[in-house]
């Protein structure tokens, strides 16, 4: 099963995408029984994919809340916290201690929708995108292959985050509190501005989610192929659990080109999302607050961001090799 993951090595991967050729008569047979093998590329496929993108994305970004929380906060004010620690701690002294999970529901619905469309699009999309090339070809240029998959998925996924996405950041920023759970901030929201307040920050969430997601995968795969063409022994002669070492390490050096390339992005959606004013144009909006906090102003929280990008990236590929 795991020679077949999108963490394949070189090899691998040339094997992966020229599959189509006789995509019937390769399959994955399901680690849960032997009864009924779950053939590649195929509708079962996908969902199976879609699926391990939701257990990959959802339980993983609503672990580190804490730390999202402190990170959109210290975006929006870089002086409201000393250090992480103090912004716990000052959270806990004055809001209580459940609150540092302060936007986990919203979290959870938005990114396993999010995990669903990217996993499950990046199969995809990989597949199709190779499908009009040969296989050498395909093989030969898996990097644009891999770019373009990833780039497509992620700009559906980001119209399921979007919402959910709104709701967390002003559930996290605003002080006092804005809402009490995502249920009353929906309600919130769209009676003050409409559905269009669900998706004011949609255009700096996909400046910030494609190019990450587009490092993500590109740079796992290949940073896979590169540890494996390093080690003594083959993938093919590894066991399940040391290939599942190597996604994790794979995915932790991804997740910190992830959090750079991103993070500039990550901070304008915070700050347009808790800033921009009524019938204001999101170029008006990023002008403005650029204009306030400059260049310098773009890379605050960066520290914490790349330890949850990398933890998160981690994470969520060793659970989806795993449940591939």
């Amino acid at each position: 099963v795991s020679t077949l993951s999108s963490s394949s090595s070189s090899s691998s991967s040339c094997c992966s995408l020229s599959l189509r050729i006789s995509h019937s008569v390769f399959i994955i047979p399901s680690p849960m029984s032997t009864k009924q093998p779950i053939p590649l590329f195929s509708p079962e496929y996908y969902a199976a994919c879609t699926l391990g993108g939701v257990v990959a994305c959802g339980p993983t970004h609503s672990s580190v809340t804490p730390l999202d929380l402190v990170k959109c906060r210290l975006q929006v004010n870089p002086q409201l916290y000393r250090s992480n620690l103090d912004g716990w701690k000052t959270i806990i002294r004055s809001e209580g201690l459940s609150k540092v999970f302060t936007g986990v529901g919203a979290t959870f619905i938005g990114y396993s929708l999010q995990g669903a469309c990217k996993y499950g699009g990046y199969e995809y999309f990989k597949q199709t995108y190779s499908n009009l090339l040969s296989p050498e070809t395909a093989h030969r240029h898996r990097t644009a292959v891999y770019l373009c998959a990833s780039a497509s998925a992620e700009f559906l996924a980001d119209i399921l985050l979007c919402p959910w996405e709104a709701i967390k950041v002003k559930q996290q920023t605003t002080i006092p509190p804005f809402c009490k759970n995502f249920v009353e901030g929906l309600s919130k929201i769209t009676a003050a501005e409409g559905l269009s307040g669900l998706y004011k920050g949609i255009t700096p969430l996909w400046c910030r989610q494609i190019p990450y997601t587009m490092c993500k995968f590109t740079s796992f795969e290949r940073i896979v192929e590169m540890i494996y063409a390093r080690l003594p022994r083959s993938k093919q002669e590894m066991s399940p659990s040391q290939q599942i070492g190597v996604s994790f390490v794979g995915g932790y050096l991804a997740g910190i080109l992830c959090a750079v390339v991103s993070h500039p992005a990550d901070v304008m959606v915070s700050k347009v999302n808790a800033d921009r004013k009524q019938g204001e144009s999101m170029v008006e909006a990023s002008k403005r607050i650029y204009s306030r906090i400059g260049f310098g102003g773009l890379w605050n929280g960066l520290p914490v961001r790349i330890f949850m990008i990398g933890t998160l990236t981690s994470f969520q590929w060793l659970i989806y090799d795993s449940f591939k």
